[in-house]
């Protein structure tokens, strides 16, 4: 709507605040894309000589676990932010404005110093351990692929930033000739994931590590771990059932004697039963002046079940993982 102001006896047109502003972002482009154009090569090259340290930081480190990741079959660390790869001390030195946005808070610590004979390193006692993370670098479904073969196939992930599991503590046994008893006790140990097959399905599930209680020795020490519901007892489906809350059946089927029948009891009776999964770690890395160590992982564990009312699907993760030793 034009607006006017009488001056006079003859009407004028009154300027328009957004008019202007329009006009003033069109003038500053004009000029920006001027000066651009005429820049040189040096000068566009000048920012990247005047990057900060830290932006030089955040690229390396990749390269401390990447024999690592070759020895164990484990994806490359590149696709799920290895560029970000930083020890713990480097950690330590970042502010939020460093690390908001950078992807670095899903990635956990890499070990830059210490030996890989850890069998040797590693004084048989018993340890507690903290700062436990695990960061995931690749996520697999298994499916089947024809002729009744199943095998795991890669997926593309739908979830943020968010899966990695971080400052998870326990106890760990290290006996003679490096035999390991490893036990997961509290921390951040569950993050809900969903990930994508190639067909479009999305498959989600709670990945997790919870009371992880692994034996063996440096080389692989496996065991088994606690798959809780991906659900709590107090969420409600589309119908308004749940496990603890909300209605027995679907509102309609009672009326028609449908809702005991078999085919929906899967659907009516909503179950939060934890289910388990298998682990399998490998220490790659000591060092005994910080008491840090890092290696590899794999796991197998079932998807959710939608309380009960799906078959879940066996995920397979594997990637990285970190944690701080202290002689008890």
């Amino acid at each position: 709507m034009q607006q006017y102001t009488a001056f006079g006896s003859k009407p004028r047109r009154r300027c328009d605040i957004g008019t202007v502003s329009i006009a003033v972002n069109v003038a500053l482009v004009c000029i920006s894309a001027y000066a651009f154009l005429n820049m040189g090569s040096a000068d566009l090259a000048a920012p990247m000589r005047g990057a900060k340290p830290m932006q030089q930081l955040r690229m390396r480190m990749a390269k401390n676990v990447a024999g690592g990741l070759a020895a164990a079959g484990v994806a490359s660390l590149a696709s799920f932010g290895g560029a970000n790869a930083l020890t713990f001390d480097e950690f330590q030195g970042l502010s939020y404005n460093d690390v908001k946005g950078s992807g670095m808070a899903n990635t956990c610590p890499v070990l830059a110093t210490g030996t890989s004979d850890v069998k040797a390193a590693l004084k048989p006692g018993n340890y507690k351990f903290d700062k436990f993370c695990i960061e995931p670098t690749s996520f697999q479904v298994k499916e089947d692929v024809g002729k009744g073969k199943k095998e795991f196939i890669d997926t593309k992930l739908m979830t943020r930033l968010t899966y990695t599991l971080d400052a998870m503590s326990g106890q760990m046994k290290v006996g003679s000739g490096g035999a390991i008893e490893f036990k997961e006790e509290d921390g951040i140990d569950y993050a809900p994931t969903t990930v994508q097959l190639p067909g479009g399905a999305r498959v989600p599930f709670l990945f997790t590590v919870k009371e992880l209680d692994a034996k063996g020795d440096v080389s692989a020490f496996s065991g088994d771990f606690a798959v809780p519901s991906y659900r709590g007892s107090s969420f409600l489906d589309p119908k308004g059932r749940g496990a603890s809350t909300g209605y027995d059946n679907a509102v309609a089927l009672p009326a028609g004697g449908a809702g005991d029948e078999e085919a929906l009891g899967k659907e009516n009776t909503k179950s939060i039963k934890p289910l388990s999964g298998k682990a399998v770690l490998s220490i790659a890395k000591y060092d005994p002046s910080t008491g840090e160590v890092a290696g590899v992982f794999q796991s197998v564990q079932p998807s959710d079940t939608d309380l009960g009312a799906k078959v879940p699907k066996d995920i397979k993760i594997q990637g990285l993982w970190y944690a701080q030793l202290q002689q008890s």
